[in-house]
């Protein structure tokens, strides 16, 4: 029999068998999760939606880490024992559910669940890989092009199962914050998009998997 990859391993049904209170917490649009500076003693694991995840610096800039989707922890940090404060905010940007699991649990299941241990290696892995891509993106890249990156990650696209093309709604005045830009410059690039047939507008946004063009171009 081939061996199972830890792709195929269903975290959601092992963690409503391992965790003592597994019932779904729900999440609405702009709930808060957790807040920078908290006591970090939870994990959480999404089951649906999609969350940001901001910092904010002594200054008091704001700046977006990224954005987490269905399959994804938050909090991960917790499990690092000398991280005993939220490194971040986390932030639902639609509505969803989620997994609640203990700090004291999370240890445990890594200590004694090796499936589970080298699953959640490589979400750390892929997390982290993310991270680098964003601040190179930050650093790098011209506001349209970490506008469309924004746009593809609230999409999934490069995540995971399927891509959900219709993202959640979002003012321009969100997406301005997240890009890093003004306004203004975003409503100039979205009605770009928008003629180049990259987005479309029915009933919600709508986004194609050929917005990647602007990413790919010098």
């Amino acid at each position: 029999m081939p061996r199972r990859t830890i792709r195929e391993f269903d975290v959601e049904s092992f963690l409503q068998k391992a965790v003592a209170d597994h019932a779904p917490e729900q999440l609405q649009n702009k709930q808060v999760i957790f807040s920078q500076g908290q006591p970090a003693d939870t994990v959480f694991y999404l089951q649906k939606g999609r969350v940001r995840l901001s910092a904010i610096s002594n200054s008091g800039k704001e700046a977006t880490l990224a954005l987490m989707g269905a399959k994804d922890f938050i909090g991960e940090e917790c499990v690092d024992l000398s991280h005993t404060l939220r490194l971040t905010t986390a932030t639902a940007i639609s509505d969803g559910s989620m997994i609640r699991i203990q700090k004291s649990t999370m240890l445990a299941l890594l200590k004694t669940q090796h499936r589970f241990s080298e699953m959640f290696v490589a979400f750390l892995l892929s997390r982290n890989a993310r991270y680098q891509e964003a601040l190179a993106d930050q650093l790098f890249n011209s506001s349209e092009k970490r506008l469309a990156r924004v746009l593809l990650q609230l999409a999934q696209y490069g995540h995971d199962g399927v891509p959900e093309p219709v993202v959640p709604r979002m003012t321009h005045e969100a997406l301005a914050e997240m890009v890093g830009t003004t306004r203004a410059r975003i409503s100039f690039f979205m009605n770009r998009f928008r003629k180049m047939g990259f987005i479309h507008y029915n009933g919600g946004l709508e986004v194609h998997s050929s917005l990647l063009n602007v990413l790919l171009h010098d």
